[in-house]
């Protein structure tokens, strides 16, 4: 009897142990024990917070809106089949270069998930990857041979062309540092060179030079960077000469690019800069909303404060004081 009872207290004693060595560790953090900052709304408390986010705001907003006004843009539409190859734009404000010069694509979903998919970053990297296509279908292999760069984007490459003048001068485009340089340097190689680029029954649009890489292959990368939105702008090249005011610059358009199968359109737009970057009233609106809202609330809180003031911590407002009665 005795053995038996001291076995008993042993496994009892395993089990007891097996149990702690389950418990999780003990810590200030898992138990919710840290000290805490629990801020206590007072009704001024409240009201100066709303004046602080309203006079940080509110110019904020301004500042943006101002830079967002004084960016200079020239846009014209162009997806009717008739347009002239030659067209004049006036520039009715000087801009300082360096100009940006845009292609913008309404109503294209660059975002599809078929279409998203259909690229191998693999084989943009490394020319050992060339036959790594299978995530690039339809756009895959052309005439039995793999497509470098395969997929739907790479097919579907922009091929408009511009050219402009200024008082029968050409005005140079520079083509170069117009992508991401993570891009360039990361996501291209510099030893992987296009072949058998479209090839297939159909061309989706622009061919690329076969002795240049991909990495100095910049319209390509441009492209390639999908946009989220079905209203985009992607940069074609930079102007880096000011236009001054009252100047006409004569643009030559190839309409090559083919929107009219989807309903979509296209347009030029010739931009310059501030320092928060192109024209978009979307920031500045919207720090504007949020400061004005904050004054507002403010002000609607001070008006209650000192029209109708209670005590802070005033036990007659409980529900069960309020109403002694109910349950």
């Amino acid at each position: 009897m005795a053995s038996s009872s001291a076995a008993g207290a042993g496994s009892a004693d395993s089990t007891a142990a097996r149990r702690n060595n389950k418990r999780p560790k003990y810590s200030k953090f898992t138990q919710q024990e840290l000290p805490a900052c629990k801020p206590i709304l007072t009704p001024r408390a409240v009201i100066s917070a709303f004046l602080l986010v309203s006079v940080v705001f509110v110019p904020i907003g301004v500042a943006s809106l101002i830079a967002s006004r004084n960016v200079v843009e020239i846009v014209r539409g162009y997806e009717s089949m008739c347009i002239p190859e030659n067209v004049t734009d006036k520039v009715e404000k000087h801009m300082k270069s360096p100009i940006y010069v845009y292609y913008q694509l309404d109503n294209f979903y660059q975002n599809h998930r078929r279409y998203v998919k259909s690229r191998s970053d693999e084989q943009l990297r490394d020319t050992s990857d060339e036959s790594s296509t299978s995530t690039c279908k339809p756009e895959d292999i052309a005439n039995g041979k793999p497509i470098v760069p395969c997929g739907l984007i790479a097919w579907s490459l922009f091929n408009d062309t511009y050219s402009f003048s200024r008082d029968n001068k050409n005005l140079t485009v520079n083509k170069k540092g117009i992508s991401w340089k993570s891009d360039r340097e990361h996501k291209f190689g510099k030893d992987v060179f296009p072949k058998n680029f479209q090839n297939s029954s159909i061309k989706g649009g622009a061919s690329l030079n076969e002795s240049i890489p991909l990495s100095e292959q910049e319209d390509l990368i441009v492209w390639m960077r999908t946009a989220a939105l079905p209203t985009f702008r992607k940069m074609y090249g930079k102007i880096e000469v000011d236009l001054n005011e009252g100047d006409k610059i004569s643009v030559t358009l190839k309409n090559n690019y083919n929107t009219y199968s989807f309903s979509g359109k296209k347009k030029l737009v010739l931009s310059t800069t501030s320092w928060l970057g192109g024209k978009n009233d979307f920031l500045g609106i919207a720090y504007l909303t949020v400061g004005g809202l904050c004054f507002f609330l403010a002000m609607a809180f001070t008006i209650v404060y000192f029209v109708k003031p209670r005590q802070l911590g005033d036990p007659s407002y409980l529900s069960w004081n309020r109403n002694p009665g109910g349950h």
